[in-house]
């Protein structure tokens, strides 16, 4: 019996070369005679597609695996709403990284048959969730599968705020903002704030400051069951915002306190048998290829 009968199809809009891949994943599952899902946003792109739509919030419910076409952000957005069922989702790549879309699209048929026919590797990975509090009133509250980050918006002004650690305070600092990422967002935007690789498979969260007013600030690595506290000082002249995966953001105001942790439930996130971490970092970030020494 086929684990993945229901499926369902996201996909990044505005790309011609993703609608293109979009229509040629379609034809092949059908070809299989699976039940195709489209989310109604990319559906519309698709005028006489014929296939069931629905909501990327309902599509978790109803699919057994969902199919992101797109670059990392798409996958992102993608994995906020699938976490919460549960539902494993798979990457095609039609983006420019691509850490989590690890399948070329000139590869789709092939992979995306090792995938039905039960030849993957699966990865959970966990997502954090934040809240702002006024008081005792919830402000916003937002997941992220990459990194929560406070920073200052539009103002050029630097912002102060005290980092708690499960209740123990940690410090009080001037910096740009702070970014707080999960293993999986360590290769995003907290890389190129100086923080470190973290493999995915640990179970930690990475807290770095942005351009910190002190040298000697430097990023540190936390127990990923942490629940961090940072409160914004009362005595700033500007309201920051705080950022979840670049693609969620909300407004906060002087003496508010965000909360971030780990969330209960996780990505379950498809990678072809063949998948290699490091083959990723190395050819993603540049790294420098073998030697040629025979092992």
């Amino acid at each position: 019996m086929d684990q993945f009968r229901n499926i369902g199809i996201i996909g990044r809009l505005g790309s011609s070369r993703v609608l293109d891949t979009i229509r040629r994943l379609k034809r092949f599952l059908l070809e299989r005679h699976l039940h195709v899902i489209l989310e109604d946003s990319i559906a519309e792109m698709l005028p006489g597609h014929g296939m069931q739509t629905c909501t990327r919030k309902l599509m978790g419910e109803i699919c057994d695996l969902v199919i992101v076409v797109g670059g990392d952000g798409s996958l992102l957005g993608a994995a906020r709403a699938m976490a919460r069922h549960g539902t494993p989702v798979l990457g095609i790549n039609r983006g420019s990284l691509g850490f989590l879309t690890d399948i070329r699209p000139d590869e789709l048929e092939a992979r995306v048959s090792e995938v039905l026919e039960g030849r993957y590797l699966m990865e959970s990975r966990f997502l954090l969730e934040a809240e702002v509090r006024r008081g005792m009133e919830s402000i916003g509250q937002s997941d992220a599968l990459n990194d929560v980050v406070l920073h200052p918006g539009k103002s050029m002004r630097m912002l102060e705020f005290e980092l708690y650690i499960d209740g123990h305070f940690v410090c009080s600092q001037k910096a740009d903002g702070l970014i707080v990422a999960t293993p999986t967002g360590s290769t995003a935007y907290s890389l190129s704030a100086g923080g470190p690789i973290m493999h995915p498979k640990l179970d930690a969260i990475v807290i770095v400051p942005m351009y910190p007013h002190t040298l000697s600030s430097r990023p540190i690595v936390v127990d990923g069951n942490s629940e961090l506290k940072v409160v914004v000082s009362p005595e700033l002249q500007i309201y920051p915002q705080i950022s979840c995966d670049g693609q969620n953001h909300f407004t906060c105001a002087p003496g508010d306190t965000l909360s971030i942790r780990k969330k209960a439930q996780k990505l379950q996130l498809i990678h072809p048998v063949e998948h290699n971490y490091y083959e990723i970092c190395r050819t993603k970030l540049g790294w420098g290829s073998r030697l040629g020494v025979q092992e």
